[in-house]
């Protein structure tokens, strides 16, 4: 659960801001961005199940796939929906905008689309949201009224445009629950039972709703357990074992699979720069 943060907080270019509580449920929270400078700025990230929405208002930012690079695109705006593997983030020059960070099951309410559309995929925004609303919204951000403004002003066009749309199947909402407090080791069939619903009819759910099959979300999940546990200071060998892995191997080889790199090499190409990209995760202080 995200907890409550009364005003946004800024890093160098970067303000952050939980979404408002009525929201939570949907929206995590909000990264603004503003990047200034000729360099180019590249940052990798892991598959989380977290769907961005960016809303650009300067700038073109690159997204890559990071197992499968032939798969890129750049745009000003877009939507990154929940992704199998990783993915690289890179621009040159100046780069301005905020970054909507949305639950699967919250994206799949304020876009309307099957979500195995946007899965492993990056689209831009003009083809999932009405273009009025995106340019009223950059014209507001151009006005210069700061991040806390436009943080707020996102909190009521999400809810409008989220909560006139029906809720999420019940038993997807519940499965999904299960394997973030499980930490992927919920087995399909177990979730399926838990949800009194078939295996078939769940990985149906998880396709129209999340976009990933629960399997796959499971290996996400266990991914986003190991990183945790390794960032509070355990041997990558202790990490294995707490997570649910047989061995340091096969973290390492699950860990390739999903992000194209090998742990150690994913750490250190992260403390290499401080530069915080538009796709990273929400700070672990409002997560």
């Amino acid at each position: 659960m995200q907890k409550d943060v009364p005003s946004a907080t800024h890093s160098k270019d970067v303000a952050y801001r939980a979404a408002d509580p009525a929201l939570r449920q949907q929206v995590l929270g909000y990264r603004g961005f503003r990047f200034e400078g000729p360099n180019t700025q590249r940052r990798i990230v892991a598959p989380d199940g977290v769907v961005r929405v960016v809303l650009g208002f300067r700038g073109t930012l690159k997204v890559t796939d990071a197992v499968h690079p032939a798969r890129s695109m750049g745009a000003t705006s877009l939507v990154s929906g929940v992704r199998a593997t990783g993915i690289v983030s890179e621009h040159s020059g100046p780069l301005h905008g905020v970054t909507i960070m949305m639950t699967p099951l919250g994206a799949h309410r304020l876009l309307n689309v099957p979500m195995s559309c946007l899965a492993d995929r990056h689209l831009g925004l003009a083809d999932l949201l009405d273009p009025r609303l995106i340019r009223q919204v950059r014209g507001l951000a151009h006005q210069g009224r700061g991040w806390e403004f436009l943080f707020s002003l996102l909190d009521e066009v999400l809810a409008a445009l989220i909560l006139r749309n029906p809720q999420p199947a019940p038993e997807v909402g519940d499965a999904l629950r299960e394997l973030l407090r499980s930490a992927g080791r919920t087995s399909v069939q177990q979730l399926a039972a838990q949800s009194r619903c078939s295996s078939r009819q769940l990985e149906r759910g998880f396709l129209e709703q999340v976009g990933l099959p629960p399997k796959s979300l499971a290996q996400i999940v266990r991914l986003q357990e190991a990183l945790r546990l390794k960032y509070t200071g355990l041997t990558w060998a202790d990490t294995a074992a707490a997570a649910g892995y047989h061995d340091q191997s096969h973290l390492v080889r699950s860990f390739k699979a999903l992000v194209g790199c090998t742990p150690s090499h994913f750490n250190r190409a992260r403390s290499e720069t401080d530069w915080d990209g538009p796709l990273d995760p929400l700070p672990v202080w409002i997560s």
